[in-house]
């Protein structure tokens, strides 16, 4: 980024500062209440993508400024030279780097007084940073979510976790009809599920197909759900908890009557807004799950979740959120769960998933449900879809999936997903 990015890095600083500080707040939240609105398109990428890879390399940029510092400082410099120290180890110009960070100090009203350290600081980092930056380890989860996934899936899986976090993530597309033909016009990888996957995207607007409709930003991991689920051409769907849409857009393209739930009218907006532009057709309801009426032959639940399973692409998530709201959505879920049985015709079946890397939020949910409903088995066979590995099959019936799964590929998000299916009235 060159000296004339002084926009993007003070937004970058902005949202490090919101999400680091004493009322944290989710990047999401942030860029929906407008705070880069004012930014050209190039500044606010810039701004979101700087702040995601300060986040993402938080530790090792700790590591290295405290051996410069005596105490942090106040947490506006502190963010200012951990953005400098991830730009000059990701081999940003020094002279650039290290005059746009002390201008930004220079412009600000309290802590002006901080240029000389700010200069002194990321010249020492930019002199011997960048060697020291690749000698270190992939940045850690903080303790309050590495405990917990650690004692799930061993240290082992953790560390490998974390090493895909720290890469981040290709954009992965779902075609409405032809993969092989959108892989070929987009230049991308046709991957073992059938999502295409493109490393090096430019603005997906410009991508060829998008403004014709042949298809939609989704993580493989995400579009593996409704391929379990395999919506047939007239059954009547219900998708639960739909924004932004890409599983609805799935299922409408399966020519299956779908009617989308989310209780969120801006989520909403936004799944209208794209199955407009891919030219599908769906019923979408702004409500609450469990105020949903009616009988469907078949049901997608995608259930409100911590999201851990998207860290690759949200670094924010493990600084912004702490954990305790987990219970009150484990037990939401439960409670989606039970309604949206409710609504399934007998012999039909209900797909279960959830973004999470928590047991509390798949495997055990679904051992619950068990327990709760005499009508209720799991359909192993139905996770037998293309591109699913045996050894990604659980104990209870479902499927876990993994950041660290398709390493080599460049990962995919973590999920859970289960069939259920309703016994048939005698």
């Amino acid at each position: 980024m060159s000296n004339t990015g002084v926009q993007a890095r003070r937004s970058a600083v902005y949202l490090l500062d919101q999400i680091l500080g004493e009322d944290p707040r989710l990047m999401s939240e942030l860029l929906a209440s407008g705070v880069l609105d004012k930014l050209s398109p190039d500044d606010r990428a810039r701004a979101q993508r700087l702040a995601t890879e300060t986040l993402r390399g938080l530790e090792r940029a700790d590591r290295l400024l405290q051996k410069h510092l005596k105490k942090p400082p106040v947490l506006t410099i502190q963010n200012v030279l951990r953005v400098g120290t991830v730009e000059l180890c990701q081999g940003g110009a020094a002279h650039g780097v290290v005059n746009a960070m002390v201008n930004l100090v220079g412009q600000h009203n309290k802590l002006s007084h901080l240029k000389g350290l700010t200069n002194a600081v990321l010249r020492k980092i930019a002199a011997d940073g960048p060697a020291a930056w690749d000698a270190l380890r992939a940045p850690r989860l903080p303790k309050w979510l590495r405990g917990p996934l650690a004692e799930a899936w061993g240290t082992d899986a953790m560390a490998a976790m974390e090493t895909a976090h720290f890469a981040g993530a290709p954009l992965d597309l779902t075609a409405k009809t032809d993969a092989a033909a959108v892989a070929e016009a987009t230049g991308g990888t046709l991957l073992p599920t059938g999502s295409i996957r493109i490393t090096n995207p430019g603005q997906v607007s410009t991508m060829a197909g998008f403004a014709s409709g042949d298809w939609w930003v989704q993580d493989a991991a995400a579009a593996v759900p409704v391929q379990i689920l395999k919506p047939q051409a007239g059954e009547t769907i219900l998708d639960l908890c739909a924004a932004p849409g890409g599983k609805t857009m799935q299922i409408a393209a399966s020519g299956a009557d779908v009617t989308a739930v989310d209780d969120s009218s801006p989520r909403m907006q936004r799944v209208s807004e794209n199955l407009a532009r891919v030219g599908l057709k769906a019923k979408t309801l702004t409500k609450d799950v469990r105020a949903v009426k009616g009988t469907f032959d078949a049901i997608l639940l995608d259930a409100p979740c911590s999201a851990t399973g998207t860290i690759r692409r949200h670094a924010d998530l493990p600084y912004a959120k702490d954990g305790s709201e987990f219970g009150d959505l484990i037990e939401l879920q439960g409670a989606f769960i039970d309604h949206a049985w409710s609504l399934l015709k007998p012999g039909g079946r209900m797909v279960f998933c959830t973004c999470s890397l928590l047991p509390d939020e798949g495997e055990v949910q679904v051992d619950e449900a068990l327990e709760r409903h005499d009508d209720m088995s799991v359909d192993r066979d139905a996770l037998m879809v293309a591109g699913i590995q045996p050894e990604w099959l659980t104990t209870e019936g479902g499927l876990r999936l993994r950041p660290d799964y398709w390493s080599e590929l460049g990962g995919m998000d973590g999920f859970y997903v289960v069939c259920l299916r309703k016994a048939a009235q005698a």
